[in-house]
C-alpha cells in the first residue's frame, strides 16, 4: 500500500489498546479519559511487555501541536495556581528525557517565569556533569544533568544568599511506580534540600503501595511533595501476562520478518530550509532555558513558520512536523506556529523519533500501526544503533518536516538506509529544518589551584613494591562500604545507586577454585608473557622511548606491573607507573589527570588495562579526556566531586589517535591492553579471548586493593577517588606469585615476542568493534535490551560471577580449560551455562536482567566459600 493513500476512518471508534487487552487480558481502568489519552503495544522487555502509549505526547503517535502543547501547558498553569505567582516565578522545573524533554519544557511555559532544564543521554564536552541518575525501565537507562549555570539546580540566584531554595517541580510523561522520580528527588536533595517538591506527569498509574511509599518518602526527607496529574488510573495485569506477551512479540516479529518491506527510498524529494534559528536562543532544555530565552523564541516563532510554510508545495494539506528524539520542543513550537500560519487551510500534526523499540501491529485497536527503522544519525554515546519512527509510514502525508539539531544533520541522517530516505518513502514531500545545537560557553576558572594529594604506594597501601605503582587514590580502608551482591544490584538496577558508591563483599575463593587459579596461572604464564611483551614492545615502538604508564584500576594494575618490568628485564628502562580510577557512568579522575600532568607530560602518558569486552571503558576513556581537554586540562575545574566524563559513553567511536585538532597535545586516549577480544583497540598483546589468572580473583591478586570507590561524601572536587587496601587478606595474597610466575618465562618467550611485534607494527590494527556488535544482538536475542547487562569475554564474565547476580552463562561452544574457572563458579552460584556457536569471545556473562530479590532465576546467594 502506497504510504500515500489515506486510510479509511472506521465508523465506530476503536481503542487503540483493544488489540493487547483482548489477547493477553490486559485492563486499563481509570476516570473518564484515560482510554483517550492511553493506547497500548507490545515491547520485548524483560520486566513489563506492555506500553502505555500516549495520544497527547507527541512521541510514538502524531498529534496536531497545539493538543500536544496545550495538555503541557494546561498542567504548568495548574502548578502555577498550587504554588501562587510568587512562588512559580521562583521555581525550577526539570523534565526527563527523552520522552518528556517537550512536556517538560511546556509545563515550565505554563508556569510562565520559571527556568527549565532536562535530563539528556548526550554528553557535551566542556560542561561540567551537576548530578545524573539511572532510569532502571528505560531503554537507555542513564541520564546526566548539564545546566550552564551551575546553580540553576541549586535554586538560582533568588534562592541564594540565605534565601528558602526554590520549588522543584519534575516532570515525566506518565507516573507509574515513581522509582525514577523518586530517585531524583532523593540525590538532589543531599546536595541541595527544598521544602517542597512537585511531581508532575501525564497520568498517575501508580498502585496503592506506590502511593504510600510516596508519603513515607516525604516525611524521610522532611518535605513536601506534591502531585499534578491530567488522569489516573491502574493497569491490571493477569498472572503469566509476561511470558505470554513475550511469546505474543516473538511470533508477531517472526511473522513480519517473512515480509517484504513495501517501502522504495528517496521518492520524493527532499529540500533544506533555512530557519534563522535566534543565535541566543538554545536548541532546547539541555544546558537551561530561561525567561528570556522564551522571549525572544516567542518573537522569532512566526517567521521560522513562514518560511517552512513558503517551502512547502501549494497543494500540501496534510503536514507532520517530526522532531528527533530528545529534540521535542523545538519542533513543536514550529508546529504550534505552522498550525497558526496554515489555518484551516491544512492538517498539521508533530510527533518525534525515538531510540525506544516497539512492535507494530497494523491494526485499528493497537497504539503502533507502523514503524520506520533507520540508523541512528547524531553520533550517540553509547553507540551506532536502531532507531525509529512510528505511525508515519501509510498516514497519508503530504509533507513531512524533519527537525534536527545540527550534532545530528550528519552523513547518516543523508544516507541511503537514513531518516531522510525512509520518511521520503512514505511522503509527497520532505523537509529538513535544522536548529543549531547550543553550545554553553566554558565557565572561566577562577580558584586557585589546590595543592594535590601524593600517590600512594606499597607498603603502606597495596602488596606491591613501592617502585611498582603509585596509587593515585585516597584510602577509605576504614570507612565501611561493602554490601551483600543482591542488595547492590537491586540498587543498581532500580537508579538507587550507582555501582561505584560501594563495594562488594570481596570472594573468599575455596580450595578448589584456588586450586584452579594455581593450575591455570602454570599453564597460562608463557602466554601471558607473550602477550605482555608485546605489547609493551609496540608501546616502546610508538609512543617513544620512556613512557609513563597509567594503569586503569584495578584490573588495569597487574598488567601495568607486568609491562613495567619487561621494560626494565629487556632494556633496562625504570618507567614510570601509576594506577588511576575510571567509573562507567562517572568518567575518570580528573583530580589524578591534574596530578599526572603536574609531574608528567601528557603526550608520554600510556594507559593501560587487562583486557577489552564490548569496550565501554575505551570509549568512557576518549570522551572523558575530550571533556578534561575542553575544560582547560590540568588549569580547569574536575567538577562536582570530581567527577569529570559523561554519565555513560557505551558505544563505538573512534578513540584512535591523540585528543586535539591540531596535533598530540594533552593526553592520548587510546588504551594498551594485554588481550582484545572485542576489537575495540590499536595497542595490544594479543586479541584472543584467553582466561588471564589475574581475572579469576580480586584484591588478592591486585595488590589486596578493592575496586574503586566514587561517592560524592567521600571524594571532594580536590581528592583522588578511593579504595580499600584489604590488610587481613594477606595470608591469602598471590600478587606476587602471578608476577613472578609470569616474568620468569620472559626469556624464553623473547624471539616470539620480536616475531609478533614486527608483524603487529606493520598491521592495520584498527579497531573492528567485532564484539560490540555481538553483545547487541545478544542483547536483543535474550530480551536484555540493555548492553550494560552483557558482558563478553573471560575476564568479563568472572567479574559477572564473582560481583554481580548473574542470570547466565553463554560459553563458546568446544572452549576448554579456559572455562573451567568459570564453570566452576557458575555451579557454585547455581547459574546456567548454555553453550552456544557464533560467538566471537569464549564466553559471556548475562546479568540478570531488572534485578530484585524476588526476580526469577538466579537467586543472587553469596558465592561458596572455603
Amino acid at each position: 500500500m502506497s504510504g500515500r493513500v489515506r486510510r479509511e476512518e472506521a465508523v465506530d471508534v476503536v481503542w487503540s489498546g483493544d488489540w493487547v487487552a483482548e489477547r493477553l487480558g490486559v485492563a486499563l481502568e481509570g476516570d473518564g479519559e484515560l482510554q483517550e489519552l492511553l493506547g497500548l503495544a507490545l515491547r520485548r522487555n524483560p520486566k513489563r511487555a506492555h506500553l502505555l502509549v500516549s495520544n497527547v505526547l507527541g512521541k510514538h503517535v502524531p498529534q496536531k501541536p497545539s493538543v500536544v502543547y496545550g495538555a503541557g501547558y494546561g498542567l504548568g498553569e495548574r502548578v502555577r495556581a498550587l504554588l501562587g505567582a510568587d512562588d512559580a516565578r521562583r521555581a525550577v522545573v526539570l523534565g526527563y528525557a527523552e520522552t518528556a524533554t517537550g512536556l517538560g519544557h511546556a509545563v515550565a511555559d505554563g508556569l510562565r517565569d520559571a527556568p527549565y532544564l532536562h535530563s539528556t543521554r548526550r554528553p557535551v564536552a566542556g560542561v561540567a556533569q551537576a548530578g545524573g541518575f539511572e532510569e532502571a525501565h528505560s531503554h537507555a537507562t542513564s541520564h546526566l544533568l548539564l545546566p550552564e549555570d551551575p546553580e540553576l539546580l541549586g535554586g538560582g540566584a533568588e534562592a541564594s544568599g540565605g534565601a528558602e531554595a526554590s520549588t522543584l517541580v519534575l516532570v515525566d510523561d506518565e507516573f507509574s511506580t515513581g522509582n525514577t522520580v523518586l530517585n531524583t528527588i532523593r540525590a538532589l536533595h543531599a546536595s541541595h534540600p527544598r521544602e517542597r517538591y512537585v511531581i508532575v506527569a501525564l497520568v498517575d498509574m501508580r498502585s496503592a503501595g506506590d502511593r504510600d511509599r510516596l508519603t513515607a518518602f516525604a516525611a524521610e526527607i522532611g518535605a513536601r511533595v506534591d502531585l499534578v496529574t491530567r488522569s489516573s488510573g491502574t493497569v491490571t495485569l493477569p498472572e503469566g501476562v509476561l511470558e505470554r506477551g513475550q511469546a505474543l512479540v516473538a511470533a508477531q516479529e517472526a511473522e513480519q520478518a517473512g515480509r517484504a518491506d513495501e517501502a522504495v527510498a528517496g521518492v520524493a524529494p527532499v529540500t533544506r530550509v533555512a530557519l534563522d534559528w535566534p543565535a541566543e536562543v538554545p536548541d532546547g532544555g539541555r544546558h537551561g532555558f530561561t525567561p528570556a530565552h522564551r522571549a525572544a523564541l516567542e518573537a522569532a516563532l512566526p517567521g521560522m513558520a513562514e518560511r517552512i510554510a513558503g517551502a512547502l508545495d501549494s497543494d500540501v494539506r496534510r503536514v507532520l512536523v517530526l522532531g528527533f528524539e530528545e529534540l521535542m520542543y523545538a519542533p513543536l513550537r514550529l508546529g504550534t506556529a505552522l498550525e497558526a500560519v496554515l489555518g484551516a487551510d491544512a492538517e498539521v500534526r508533530y510527533s518525534t523519533t525515538t531510540r525506544s523499540p516497539v512492535l507494530a501491529v497494523d491494526d485499528p485497536g493497537y497504539a503502533i500501526r507502523t514503524r520506520l527503522v533507520f540508523p541512528a544519525h547524531d553520533d550517540p554515546a553509547d553507540g551506532p544503533g536502531d532507531r525509529y519512527a512510528y505511525n508515519v509510514a501509510g498516514a497519508g502525508l503530504d509533507a513531512v518536516v524533519a527537525v534536527v539539531d545540527s550534532t545530528a544533520d550528519t552523513p547518516e541522517l543523508h544516507a541511503p538506509d537514513g531518516l531522510l530516505a525512509r520518511l521520503a518513502a512514505h511522503t509527497g514531500q520532505v523537509l529538513l529544518a535544522v536548529v543549531p545545537s547550543y553550545a554553553p560557553l566554558p565557565v572561566p576558572h577562577t580558584q586557585e589551584p589546590a595543592v594535590l594529594p601524593e600517590p600512594l604506594r606499597g607498603p603502606d597501601f597495596s602488596s606491591y613494591a613501592p617502585e611498582d605503582v603509585g596509587w593515585l587514590l585516597q584510602d577509605l580502608s576504614h570507612t565501611e562500604l561493602e554490601a551483600p551482591t543482591e542488595e547492590r544490584e537491586e540498587a543498581i538496577q532500580s537508579g538507587g545507586a550507582h555501582y561505584a558508591e560501594s563495594l562488594p563483599v570481596e570472594y573468599q575463593p575455596s580450595a578448589e577454585y584456588q586450586a584452579l587459579f594455581t593450575a591455570a596461572l602454570d599453564a597460562s604464564a608463557a602466554r601471558i608473557a607473550r602477550a605482555v611483551g608485546t605489547v609493551t614492545e609496540t608501546v616502546l615502538a610508538e609512543r617513544g622511548p620512556r613512557p609513563v604508564l597509567v594503569s586503569l584500576a584495578r584490573a588495569g594494575t597487574p598488567v601495568g606491573v607486568l609491562m613495567r618490568h619487561w621494560a626494565r628485564h629487556r632494556h633496562g628502562l625504570d618507567l614510570p607507573h601509576y594506577a588511576i580510577s575510571i567509573v562507567r557512568g562517572r568518567g575518570i579522575d580528573a583530580t589524578a589527570l591534574r596530578w599526572l600532568a603536574a609531574h608528567h607530560d601528557p603526550a608520554d602518558v600510556v594507559f593501560v588495562d587487562g583486557w577489552t569486552g564490548k569496550g565501554a571503558i575505551t570509549r568512557e576513556l576518549a570522551a572523558a579526556i575530550e571533556e578534561f581537554e575542553a575544560s582547560g586540562g590540568p588549569g580547569g575545574s574536575a567538577g562536582p566531586a570530581g567527577f569529570a566524563g559523561p554519565a555513560d559513553s557505551a558505544g563505538p567511536a573512534d578513540s584512535a589517535g591523540p585528543v586535539g585538532s591540531s596535533g598530540p597535545v594533552g593526553f592520548n586516549p587510546e588504551i594498551a591492553v594485554l588481550a582484545d577480544p572485542g576489537g575495540c583497540v590499536r595497542t595490544y598483546g594479543t586479541r584472543e579471548d584467553f582466561l588471564i589468572p589475574s581475572a579469576c580473583l580480586n584484591s588478592t591478586v591486585s595488590g589486596l586493593i578493592s575496586r574503586t570507590v566514587l561517592r560524592a561524601d567521600l571524594v571532594g572536587p580536590d581528592d583522588f577517588h578511593g579504595a580499600k587496601f584489604y590488610r587481613e587478606l594477606a595470608g591469602s595474597d598471590v600478587s606476587g606469585d602471578f608476577l613472578a610466575a609470569v616474568t620468569a618465562r620472559f626469556d624464553e618467550v623473547a624471539d616470539q615476542v620480536d616475531a609478533e611485534t614486527k608483524e603487529l607494527l606493520a598491521a592495520d590494527r584498527a579497531p573492528t568493534w567485532e564484539g560490540w556488535a555481538a553483545v547487541e544482538r545478544i542483547s536483543e536475542e535474550y530480551g536484555i535490551h540493555d548492553v550494560n547487562l552483557v558482558k563478553p569475554g573471560v575476564g568479563e564474565t568472572t567479574r559477572v560471577l564473582l560481583r554481580r547476580v548473574p542470570w547466565k552463562i553463554l560459553a563458546k561452544r568446544g572452549a576448554g580449560a579456559d572455562l573451567t574457572h568459570i564453570r566452576l563458579l557458575a555451579e557454585q552460584r547455581g547459574v546456567p551455562v548454555e553453550e552456544v556457536d557464533d560467538l566471537p569471545y569464549s564466553c559471556v556473562g548475562l546479568i540478570h536482567p531488572r534485578f530484585t530479590r524476588g526476580a526469577t532465576g538466579a537467586d543472587g546467594k553469596a558465592v561458596q566459600g572455603a
